[in-house]
């Protein structure tokens, strides 16, 4: 809504980004593959034919980088609707400056930034990702200490160069872990793909991509936001389900994420304050 009106036909249409999506559902599917079954000895030679045809053709499309290729057609767009940013691109690093940081200036930052900013990623940075690695990868132990001290050092060490605030997303991890990001090697990959872009196009690549249009941007988030939903299934209670949904309506509707975490608190400290009550009761009995 903030971009304005959205038009069905165009460059950056409604008809681009169902496309998308649509080949990712075609690709990747709801989630985890299921195990393809072995056809009975006794079926006929040919239905086993076309059955084996069957599978190799799946795993051969599943074995597409969806989000790869859609972001590559995105650059593709972003060129086609700007031409003019081909010719502002200039090759090579861009300057590195130290920031000077006044004490006015962390003041300000710990009061409107830090503050505000805590609950969120302590939550998101920290708690669900740790969760959700777990969840992913069960048998692995993740340290909410060293996630935490990974986010502050990196923080630490990029606001001198005047760097945006940087985490560790469980959105990111989902969106990852759901275009099939499975490892370290997928992370450190991405990183060095970064620092090549960086260390060839500079901040002159930024020009790029403010032309990526916003439809495609949108389903590649739509999808990693599904994938970090259905990590929910997993809830097998409904006081579980209940404190959920609370954190969940409350951050929505009143755009707070510290609103909805203090929220989820109290609901979640109720709950185990009325179980708690009613096991005294049924042991006094």
């Amino acid at each position: 809504k903030s971009s304005g009106e959205r038009h069905w036909v165009g460059l950056d249409g409604l008809v681009l980004a169902l496309v998308c999506a649509c080949f990712i559902i075609i690709v990747n599917g709801s989630g985890d593959d299921e195990s393809d079954q072995e056809t009975e000895p006794n079926v006929d030679l040919g239905i086993q034919e076309r059955a084996r045809k069957r599978r190799r053709l799946r795993k051969i499309i599943g074995s597409l980088p969806s989000a790869f290729i859609i972001f590559l057609l995105g650059v593709v767009i972003a060129i086609i609707r700007g031409p003019k940013v081909v010719k502002g691109i200039k090759f090579g690093p861009s300057s590195i400056e130290v920031v000077k940081i006044s004490k006015q200036a962390w003041k300000e930052g710990f009061i409107k930034g830090t503050i505000p900013q805590l609950p969120l990623s302590i939550l998101n940075s920290v708690i669900a990702v740790c969760k959700l690695s777990s969840d992913l990868f069960p048998g692995k132990d993740f340290s909410a200490t060293s996630v935490s001290v990974t986010v502050g050092l990196m923080n630490l060490v990029g606001c001198w160069f005047g760097a945006m605030p940087c985490c560790h997303g469980a959105g990111g991890l989902a969106g990852q872990y759901k275009f099939g990001g499975r490892s370290g090697g997928c992370v450190a990959l991405l990183g060095a793909a970064k620092l090549v872009l960086g260390l060839v196009l500079g901040s002159s690549i930024v020009k790029v991509l403010d032309q990526f249009p916003v439809g495609v941007l949108g389903v590649l988030l739509l999808f990693a936001g599904i994938e970090l939903a259905m990590c929910s299934r997993d809830m097998n209670s409904k006081d579980e389900s209940f404190v959920m949904l609370v954190c969940t309506v409350v951050s929505l509707v009143g755009s707070s994420a510290a609103l909805g975490f203090a929220c989820g608190i109290v609901a979640h400290s109720l709950v185990r304050l009325r179980k708690l009550g009613k096991d005294q009761s049924c042991s006094m009995v």
